[in-house]
């Protein structure tokens, strides 16, 4: 570990042990209740949401080999494991650690940097697009009666928007990338010169990734590869709230009602740090299901703690063994990749 890395580390545990002493004679909240939640879960329940959202691994590595077929032909399998070790270090160190996937999957095929930062972009943009189509569709199927409808609809319509948003983005940089950049970069530029010219760079290798798919069948099998992969994870943050048996504002929530939670979660997790980023999406979370569900505040807190173990956490295990393997040092190539 580097000085500076100890440093962040050092700061962060000061700045845990600082929140809980500020906020521990604010909040009632009995430590009790809480571990009694943790023994009665289904571990049934929270192993099939694990299961889930390792399956999302596969079909992560299968969209990428699809992504770069036209320049090179990659079996799924031989990307599984930069997936692993590339989510893994996210896990721990951050989004700071977003671009150690590109980087690794970039020099076990061969091909440049910049095309699979290129393919990262691209990436993100289908899952966007494909949690907003699940989350949308489900919001719309929430019966009237519940609680907080009103809510749910309002949410729906915005997403329902955001993905329409996406589709014409997408079309007209596939058309026209460089009059959408140059564009953005005269408008921002004048603002910041910088990031004005960062966002025309992403918007051109948005436009390069979306020129890799060069036919409808393969857009299609995108398409279908990334709505699959998001409704893995809706069906996993099911999974994890039903495992609480003993608490029924949670035991029975329908798929439609936990997408506010799941957009909750996925909010809280933007700007996620090491090591704070998993409290503060515990609390994300556990707000979530105290406002829209009435959840108590001990299940509330357990319930976002075991979904940060199933979406987030669970994969540790698996990508530590995998860098051992292939001899990749987390921190070493996280420091690497930012460089690239």
């Amino acid at each position: 570990m580097t000085k500076r890395s100890g440093m962040i580390w050092g700061l962060v545990g000061l700045l845990v042990v600082g929140v809980v002493v500020v906020f521990r004679g604010r909040i009632h909240f009995d430590w009790g209740l809480f571990r009694a939640q943790l023994r009665h879960v289904s571990w049934g329940h929270l192993g099939a949401g694990m299961g889930m959202i390792l399956g999302t691994y596969g079909l992560r590595a299968w969209r990428w080999a699809v992504f770069v077929s036209p320049a090179k032909r990659v079996a799924p399998w031989e990307l599984l494991g930069s997936m692993f070790i590339g989510f893994t270090a996210v896990a721990l160190f951050g989004r700071l650690a977003d671009l150690t996937r590109p980087y690794l999957i970039a020099k076990r095929t061969g091909l440049p940097v910049a095309s699979q930062v290129a393919v990262y972009t691209l990436e993100r943009m289908f899952d966007l697009g494909a949690a907003a189509v699940i989350f949308s569709a489900a919001l719309a199927f929430t019966p009237r009666d519940l609680p907080h409808h009103e809510v749910f609809v309002r949410t729906g319509e915005i997403s329902l928007a955001g993905t329409v948003l996406i589709a014409v983005f997408a079309a007209a940089v596939r058309v026209a990338g460089g009059t959408v950049a140059g564009f953005a970069r005269a408008v921002l530029g004048r603002l910041s010169k910088p990031v004005g010219e960062s966002i025309a760079t992403k918007i051109l290798g948005f436009r390069d990734g979306l020129k890799a798919i060069d036919s409808k069948r393969e857009f299609g099998l995108v398409v279908l590869i990334s709505l699959a992969m998001w409704g893995l994870i809706g069906g996993a943050y099911v999974q994890t709230v039903h495992a609480f048996v003993d608490t029924p504002e949670l035991a029975g929530l329908t798929f439609s009602r936990t997408m506010l939670l799941m957009g909750a979660s996925l909010g809280g997790s933007l700007l996620q740090l090491p090591i704070v980023g998993w409290f503060t999406q515990i609390a994300v979370t556990a707000t979530a299901m105290r406002t829209l569900y009435g959840a108590p505040v001990e299940a509330a807190t357990a319930c976002g703690a075991m979904l940060l173990l199933v979406t987030t956490l669970c994969i540790v295990p698996v990508g530590l063994v995998y860098s051992r393997v292939e001899r990749v040092g987390l921190e070493a190539v996280t420091e690497e990749s930012a460089k690239a």
